[in-house]
């Protein structure tokens, strides 16, 4: 299944891209030189996914940024060498546990440890089987984000004989095989071990047993069944699968898959998936190692523990864009992946879309822009930025857009929610983010002695500033902690944003003045003196 046409790329950008130097074009180098090694016609991208749950921002991640490869891959080489992104999932693997997120527990016990393929769906039936349900998740979640990519099912390769082939070869090096994974596994386990997984013939179930026999001529495997009997199965036709880290290298090598990259808690597993792909006789495909994220304590984040933040969580408070720059910045830093960071991702993704405009090609190809939409980005005209309409959210306390815009409206002439809609779906992430995770936390309180005079001297150097512009205002402000010897100047400005918006920090106090008003300023500061702020609070 192929999703969304391929973007066409401008040829102007042709010559720039030889020398670009973003980590997706050093990625993409080494793809073309490895091409030029094996003589590939064309440059096979993969991702892969354990449909055992609904897709995450991991996810997202993955694809977006393989798709950031892919693109300056096609510039690399002028777009002559065809490519193509194959999402495969591991939808064979046994269901070693239920799931927390099923209506009905109990209705999916009798399916352990069977194919997810073989599970029947617990949401309703619409699907044949639950990996099919999340198949589909997977692939709505992808088209969502409008990604050019193939969906392929590993029930439907392994049984349908696109596996057939590279089965027999593991088949055939199974001693070789061995020899890698062992020493790998602790004392017990090795007792046991064997990269094929035989589904039961009587249970349907993924058996993890030692294998009695294994003979690559006749293409089969010998085991003792869950009931003790002697089975002999081929290794073909779906009867079989490999164990995780066996079959990461079968599936390169059986699909020439030529880039794959993966979270750093794969690294040191990627020798062996290296190794078994070059016994099966294939060339490993060129890998990269991200880094995994951290929640807000600097804890790595586990879809089993529930910490950090959720694609879901993100995406109602800012645009896929900015989570594509998030993607996009540092992949192979570690980085905290919380509430917090969206107001700046929100605000440096408008940045870079306006810098754009005034960039020639060279530039162009180090702006995230470019690799966040494969070429295009929009022309987007933000005149405010996503921390001002938090203050300004703050300020205003308000709960609908409407209120917001009757001061956008008044302070940017002909800026409406028709005219502007992308600044209108900003309006809307602002206002969410700020009910829902600014205003619990929100923290007001009263001046000191210094930090009064000094507010009541700032609101009234404010009256008749109405027609300044924001520049002035804030220059004004700086006057002002200047004159009652704040030093250094940054506590002039925390006291600001504590006393009058319960906040720590803000962005720049000329700007919201400017867009609040100055009367509603000099009027909020009124309030914070007279204490009715920290007892609204």
């Amino acid at each position: 299944m192929t999703t969304a046409a391929v973007p066409e790329l401008d040829p102007a950008f042709f010559d720039a891209a030889q020398t670009a130097k973003a980590w997706p074009f050093e990625e993409a180098r080494k793809l073309v030189a490895r091409l030029q090694r094996t003589g590939k016609t064309e440059a096979l991208f993969e991702t892969g996914y354990g449909p055992s749950g609904l897709p995450h921002i991991g996810t997202f991640g993955e694809v977006a940024r393989t798709t950031m490869v892919r693109t300056a891959f096609r510039l690399l080489t002028r777009d002559e060498i065809p490519t193509r992104l194959l999402c495969f999932s591991d939808d064979m693997d046994g269901m070693r546990k239920i799931p927390e997120n099923v209506p009905d527990r109990a209705f999916l016990e009798p399916h352990l440890h069977k194919p997810l393929t073989s599970v029947p769906d617990p949401f309703g039936g619409e699907y044949p089987s639950f990996g099919d349900h999340n198949n589909a998740m997977l692939r709505r979640f992808l088209d969502t984000f409008g990604f050019n990519y193939e969906f392929a099912s590993a029930t439907q390769y392994y049984k349908s004989g696109r596996f057939d082939a590279a089965l027999i070869k593991a088949a055939e090096n199974y001693d070789a095989i061995m020899a890698v994974m062992l020493p790998t596994l602790g004392a017990e386990r090795q007792a046991t071990y064997s990269p094929f997984l035989p589904i039961s013939p009587t249970t349907g179930r993924v058996l993890y047993v030692p294998m009695h026999n294994v003979d690559a001529r006749a293409g089969t495997i010998t085991f003792a069944d869950e009931d003790g009997t002697q089975t002999t199965l081929p290794v073909t036709g779906g009867h079989v699968k490999l164990q995780w880290k066996p079959d990461f290298g079968m599936r390169w090598y059986a699909l020439g898959v030529d880039f794959e990259m993966f979270g750093k808690d794969h690294q040191t597993n990627a020798p062996i998936y290296d190794r078994i792909c070059t016994i099966l006789g294939g060339i490993a495909p060129e890998h990269y190692v991200y880094e995994l994220f951290l929640d807000e304590n600097g804890q790595k984040i586990s879809k089993s523990k529930g910490n950090g933040l959720t694609i879901d969580e993100w995406l109602a408070y800012a645009s896929p864009e900015s989570l594509a720059l998030y993607m996009f910045q540092k992949p192979r830093v570690a980085k905290r992946l919380y509430f917090d960071v969206i107001p700046r991702a929100v605000d440096e993704y408008y940045q870079f879309v306006a810098a754009y405009e005034t960039q020639g090609p060279n530039e162009r190809l180090e702006n995230p822009a470019f690799h966040i939409h494969t070429g295009h980005p929009p022309k987007l005209d933000m005149p405010v930025t996503f921390g001002l309409l938090l203050n300004l959210a703050s300020a205003s306390n308000a709960h609908e857009s409407a209120v917001v815009w009757n001061y956008l409206s008044r302070r940017l002439p002909g800026e409406t929610a028709a005219s502007n809609p992308e600044l209108d779906r900003l309006v809307g992430y602002a206002l969410r983010y700020f009910n829902d995770e600014v205003k619990p936390t929100k923290v007001f309180r009263a001046p000191t002695d210094k930090e009064r005079a000094a507010l009541q001297d700032l609101a009234d150097q404010l009256a008749g500033k109405d027609n300044q512009s924001a520049e002035e205002l804030q220059n004004l402000i700086y006057e002002v902690g200047k004159a009652h010897q704040f030093e250094p100047l940054r506590d002039w400005f925390g006291a600001i944003y504590q006393v009058l918006l319960g906040a720590d920090q803000g962005p720049r106090f000329g700007s919201f003045v400017a867009l609040y008003g100055v009367a509603e300023t000099r009027k909020l500061i009124e309030d914070a003196l007279a204490g009715k702020l920290v007892t609204a609070a």
